[in-house]
């Protein structure tokens, strides 16, 4: 399988049909009419459209940015995401794991983030565009009038119209409860809408023909807080009884942001209600909006740690080709010698071991995130048994760690990259600069991974009394660590129960300090924490890849010499992939993974530094 400059699609087959085998899903009903042949050719078709329409008009987008008309209010994206988005939305990728009696395909959700993976690795902006229209639409379905669902649905699904979450308000941003936005109940059962809401990807565009926006706001009368917020679907233009488009409701883009990356994505401000006349349809019950959004926020959280690893893999993709190609000083055996030639940077040890983290980190990556789809799939395909709800334990376990996991190591990863690169790296005549400036947003919207750290640690543990997610996690890996028994070596799986126990001494310590009140101190380490689990998962994630590797890799050579084997590998593109993968899990586990015992060690100390700062050293600053 040729290599494109995106994603090792080897890899993607490997997590998902030999870790997962994904394809055994078909056995259930809910995808009986699939096998994996089927599988296999919606994965090209995502790449060959990734890699020879999308991926090229990356770079446009990111040169010539959105732009905006204040004299029309139009928002223009750039001219190559259209034929991408043609193309996209003619193959049906937007409903790849929407129902069949939807309109959708009725796919896998692993298959539709193996997709998903590529076109965001092409181009983290253009994906913003279908992924919003995903998550508006499961939202209308979830909740809208039943008479509206098949008719936005039909409309969104070929591509027509698109979506969008409205959250952000200028004095509201991560403190949602303070937005200000109002609804006011009208005599025919709608609501008249008026507020301002910020940083809205997707908001507008000049390619949807309609744009439908869920939109958090309060009734007037209703009380302060996140606890009186409801959420309305306010579309762009009205739609008809017929599903047609009506007339434009008072809903208009204010301008868009100008930003350090994603410049082909449109992040508008879009102001509701300016004549009046803004309409919105309640979605759900009053005062039921935040819970309702939260299910759009869960499926986005996963889709940004997806877009975590996607970016990180672009980037180590294109950072191990220049390496490769790169002719730069001799071969450190060789340094002594004047007369040397040069070799590829490949040859040099630091940049291997660049370009093995960037590596070991963008496959446990895909991994999580692909796991995190195929959980989804075990919840609808065995509703109400046991594995269903160990599943959805993982799923509310997981993603704050997927989010703020993934982003966090985009950012290192794209930051290798340009490292590999060395000053070329740094300009604009290659990619990777570009693959870094796009990375650093996914930390910071769906909400912070300081946000993402707190939800772990109060919501799924501390204040989880029973710690039943917590328990499952556990379970998971340690049902791993005993698949891997004489099959890893012992080191690789001492390291991993090393880690977990020392991961329960720090969730005992700080469930300790819950019981004394001591908040603060639970609060700083949050972000510490998550961390921690991050490592954890990733780790277990390398563990699980390293029970198949190890005895496909062992089948493939079995009898060779060291001597035979070496020239084996090079000739033989599957024992290549084997031999990389039990190289990179033994490294992450070998020395990434071995800093979760400092993170551990820093949580458990108990120092008290940043309580105790803001009064004595802030304070001071700030009457300076």
């Amino acid at each position: 399988m040729a290599l494109n400059p995106i994603v090792d699609s080897r890899d993607v087959r490997f997590v998902l049909f030999e870790m997962l085998e994904v394809d055994k899903l078909t056995k259930y009903r809910r995808f009986a009419d699939f096998d994996k042949d089927m599988f296999e050719e919606v994965l090209e078709l995502a790449e060959k459209i990734a890699v020879h329409l999308v991926y090229p008009a990356n770079s446009e987008g990111d040169k010539n940015p959105v732009k905006y008309n204040p004299d029309t209010k139009e928002v223009i994206i750039p001219d190559g995401y259209k034929p991408a988005l043609d193309a996209y939305h003619e193959a049906g990728f937007l409903g790849l794991a929407t129902d069949q009696e939807i309109g959708g395909m009725g796919m896998p959700h692993a298959i539709a983030q193996a997709t998903t993976e590529y076109f965001t690795a092409a181009s983290v902006a253009f994906s913003m565009y279908p992924m919003l229209s995903v998550g508006a639409l499961n939202l209308v379905l979830g909740f809208a009038q039943d008479e509206l669902k098949p008719l936005i649905a039909e409309k969104v699904l070929s591509g027509e119209w698109g979506g969008t979450m409205c959250l952000t308000e200028p004095d509201a941003g991560s403190d949602v409860g303070a937005l200000k936005t109002k609804a006011v109940k009208s005599d025919d059962g709608t609501y008249r809408i008026n507020g301002q809401k910020i940083f809205i990807s997707s908001g507008d565009n000049d390619y949807y023909k309609n744009m439908i926006h869920p939109v958090l706001a309060r009734i007037d009368g209703d009380p302060p807080g996140t606890k009186g917020i409801s959420i309305f679907m306010t579309p762009k233009y009205w739609v008809n009884d017929d599903g047609s488009r009506g007339e434009k409701n008072d809903v208009v883009c204010s301008g868009i942001e100008h930003k350090m990356g994603i410049n082909g994505s449109a992040t508008c401000t879009l102001s509701f209600g300016d004549e009046g006349t803004c309409k919105g349809i309640l979605m759900g019950e009053e005062r039921k909006g935040m819970k309702i959004m939260f299910q759009m926020m869960n499926e986005a959280r996963l889709y940004v740690g997806l877009q975590g690893e996607a970016v990180s893999s672009a980037a180590y993709m294109h950072a191990i080709t220049y390496a490769k190609n790169r002719i730069q000083g001799a071969d450190v055996k060789e340094m002594a010698n004047p007369d040397a030639d040069s070799v590829p940077i490949i040859r040099h040890p630091d940049v291997r071991r660049m370009l093995l983290s960037m590596k070991s980190r963008v496959e446990a990556m895909r991994a999580l995130s692909y796991y995190i789809g195929y959980l989804i799939d075990i919840t609808h395909v065995d509703k109400g048994s046991e594995q269903a709800v160990e599943a959805q334990a993982l799923i509310d376990f997981l993603i704050p760690i997927c989010k703020a996991g993934n982003t966090d190591l985009a950012w290192k990863v794209t930051a290798d990259a340009i490292q590999v690169y060395g000053g070329y790296g740094y300009t604009r005549d290659y990619p990777v600069e570009q693959y870094a400036r796009d990375a650093k947003i996914l930390s910071l919207y769906e909400g912070t991974n300081a946000i993402q750290s707190m939800d772990l640690t109060m919501r799924k543990l501390l204040m989880n009394r029973v710690q039943y997610n917590y328990g499952i996690f556990k379970k998971k890996i340690l049902e791993t660590v005993e698949k891997a028994k004489g099959i890893v070596d012992e080191e690789y799986i001492t390291y991993i129960t090393k880690a977990v126990d020392g991961v329960d001494k720090c969730v005992t310590e700080l469930k300790n300090q819950m019981g004394d009140g001591n908040y603060p101190h639970i609060f700083a380490n949050a972000t510490p924490l998550q961390q921690v689990f991050a490592m954890m998962t990733y780790g277990w994630m390398h563990l699980w890849s390293l029970t198949i590797t190890v005895p496909k890799m062992k089948d493939i050579v079995w009898g060779k010499t060291q001597k035979e084997r070496e020239a084996f590998v090079n000739d033989n593109p599957e024992a290549a992939y084997y031999s990389g993968r039990v190289v990179s899990s033994q490294f992450y586990l070998g020395a990434e993974f071995q800093k979760i015992f400092g993170r551990i060690e820093y949580i458990m100390t108990g120092e008290a530094a940043v309580e105790k700062s803001f009064a004595a050293h802030f304070t001071g600053a700030l009457e300076e």
